[in-house]
């Protein structure tokens, strides 16, 4: 039910029997409203002349009670409105004809042309939201310059207690704090978790504090949480290794009791989005594909034209020859476009996948034939460049090929060869091609030059001895279950933890190293965890 339902509707009841309204007030259902009005208010401290509670939300409710309202005008909110509930306002209004609750109530009218919305204003909520939506709707590139002045506007009301709906209410909650820390930690903005520690107590977590046996059981606010708790970087305190732990647990007793509902917000799918969520967490979750499970339905006719190009490519250079497969170039384009899905990056795409498909003819042509030596490694070098060759896709991606093939491009290759001849096992190979890949981006995109003459060379070298490390430790995983999934408890935790330190810096500023670079090693990575995820 909506919202402060069990407390409100009971009191139209009321005013129903005043006015001797024929309504059946003993159905089963109004029953049922009535025990859970009761249950709610014995839960939460009646004495709201105190302190601002929710109640003051469905004030109009309690209004029959015995009320001290010179009381509760002191927890008028600074708008003049009562928990910016315009019914809650216009009680107050009738009961002590308070000026700054007609003011209130009459710039609403005049705001929304003789309309009122349910609760007003909702600022931190609604561009919290917003932001969410895009990016979880995929055009969140299309919004960069609203969604940074957004996100200026929320990390300006960040208290050390979280966030509120509104600038106005003194109540923080921990849905809104939830999804306000998820998003400014994503994008660099420097927040600490200690702010969860204000909604746990006895080992649970709830919405609003003092109403815990009651607004502890929402699904949203804990879903947010859940997904908050998954960017965790090094040094955080452990109260969200705590937060993620209890709402997983909350979730999926939900998930098995079928009770997946939600008053706060009215979502078509929410089923969907927490299964996904529990299934796929965050480090292992690939953008494109979490946002197809968004929504209904997702175009990309673009992308399939680039797929039957992939297609022709694979078949016109005879790749099978050397144990590729057609299924593996379309595995590798749809791992590609849903890890680099935004439209100007097509062609990081198209390197993504044909390189992947390149690696993986090599590594099988050389597991069956073996591989005799360095010569034997590069002396067809040329050939397999060619077989990169760009003349079906842009132009933009053409010249950047051009530029750097004689150089780094040459050069990238010949070490990821070179690996063969020194260390052909599977583990290590994982690892090189990861770093092919990342490497392979990082040129096509243009950014390969302003490494080399930019960027700290230090922090970029962490960052790459971070990536294959992770890899290997995945590849590690992978091989041990195949074998029986034995001791696999100790690579989850390792992985774990510097997948922490990935996200820190890649989502961290003050690095010196290009963020975009450092965000195709994470995409990498989640890529890699997810297939550990699915073998």
């Amino acid at each position: 039910m909506p919202s402060g339902f069990e407390i409100n509707f009971p009191a139209l009841l009321e005013k129903a029997k005043d006015l001797d309204l024929d309504i059946r007030y003993n159905h089963p259902v109004l029953e049922e409203i009535y025990v859970k009005r009761n249950l709610k208010l014995s839960k939460i401290p009646l004495d709201v002349h105190a302190l601002p509670t929710t109640l003051l939300f469905s004030v109009e409710g309690i209004a029959a009670l015995q009320l001290d309202w010179e009381k509760l005008l002191k927890l008028r909110f600074p708008d003049g409105s009562f928990y910016s509930s315009h019914a809650a306002t216009a009680a107050a209004l009738s009961r002590t004809g308070d000026k700054e609750c007609l003011a209130f109530l009459e710039h609403l009218v005049s705001k929304f042309k003789g309309g009122v919305p349910c609760c007003h204003s909702m600022d931190n909520f609604e561009q919290l939201w917003v932001v969410d939506r895009l990016m979880r709707l995929g055009i969140s590139k299309h919004f960069t310059a609203e969604i940074e002045q957004c996100l200026d506007f929320i990390y300006s009301r960040w208290t050390q207690k979280g966030l509120a709906h509104t600038v106005h209410c003194p109540i923080t909650d921990i849905d809104d704090t939830a999804m306000g820390f998820r998003l400014l930690r994503l994008h660099g903005y420097d927040v600490t978790p200690s702010v969860f520690k204000h909604f746990e107590q006895d080992d649970k977590f709830f919405c609003f504090s003092m109403e815990m046996e009651t607004n502890h059981a929402s699904v949203t606010p804990m879903y947010n949480t859940y997904r908050a708790s998954q960017l965790m970087f090094p040094g955080d305190d452990d109260v969200l290794a705590r937060a993620g732990c209890y709402c997983r647990a909350f979730l999926k007793q939900r998930h098995a009791s079928n009770k997946l509902y939600d008053k706060w917000i009215i979502t078509k799918d929410l089923l969907g989005e927490v299964e996904y969520t529990l299934d796929f967490p965050w480090k292992a979750s690939l953008p494109r594909i979490e946002t197809r499970m968004y929504l209904d339905q997702y175009g990309g006719s673009t992308d399939v034209w680039i797929t039957k190009v992939l297609y022709r490519w694979y078949f016109r250079n005879r790749l099978q020859r050397y144990g590729g497969t057609p299924k593996s170039a379309l595995t590798t384009y749809f791992l590609a476009a849903a890890n680099i899905f935004e439209p100007s990056r097509a062609s990081e795409r198209l390197a993504w996948a044909r390189m992947a498909v390149l690696a993986e003819a090599v590594t099988s042509h050389y597991r069956y034939t073996g591989c005799r030596g360095p010569k034997d490694s590069t002396e067809n070098l040329e050939e397999l460049i060619d077989l990169v060759s760009f003349d079906d896709a842009s132009s933009s991606l053409r010249e950047a090929v051009i530029f750097v093939k004689p150089y780094a491009y040459i050069q990238l290759w010949k070490q990821w060869l070179m690996a063969w001849t020194a260390n052909w096992s599977h583990r290590s190979i994982d690892r090189d091609t990861a770093l092919l890949l990342v490497r392979t981006i990082e040129i096509c995109s243009g950014r390969h030059a302003s490494a080399e003459q930019k960027l700290n060379l230090w922090e970029y070298s962490q960052l790459e001895q971070l990536t294959s490390s992770i890899c290997r430790k995945l590849a590690a995983k992978v091989h041990a279950q195949k074998g029986g999934g034995v001791g696999t408890e100790d690579l989850d935790r390792q992985v774990d933890f510097e997948m922490r330190e990935l996200s820190w810096r890649v989502h961290q500023s003050g690095h010196d190293i290009n963020r975009d670079q450092a965000d195709i090693s994470s995409r990498c990575e989640k890529l890699l965890l997810l297939g550990s995820l699915l073998t």
